[in-house]
């Protein structure tokens, strides 16, 4: 039977998990929309429309949070993105 502090631990741990990290894209003057939205399908596993949502987010707010999870699945999505040119950054 699971004592109260090991139960505490796994909630927390659930709560952590939920909140995650996220992979922020930033807006740029030098790439088209179509060269983002390819980006997010290819590398984040995007659908079309939401990649294409994304994209339009980064336009007008700057940036986007365009992926959730944990450092270890956001960091080579990052590091992809980074090597096609764009600005990212994992929060």
């Amino acid at each position: 039977m699971s004592t109260f502090t090991e139960l505490e631990e796994v909630l927390l741990e659930d709560a952590l998990l939920a909140d995650g990290n996220k992979l922020v894209l930033f807006n740029d003057d030098v790439h088209s929309f179509d060269f983002v939205i390819d980006a997010l399908m290819e590398v984040c596993g995007h659908e079309l429309l939401q990649a294409e949502q994304c994209t339009v987010i980064v336009h007008y707010k700057g940036r986007c949070a365009v992926k959730n999870g944990t450092w270890e699945e956001l960091e080579p999505m990052c590091t992809a993105l980074l090597e096609r040119g764009l600005t990212a950054e994992i929060q």
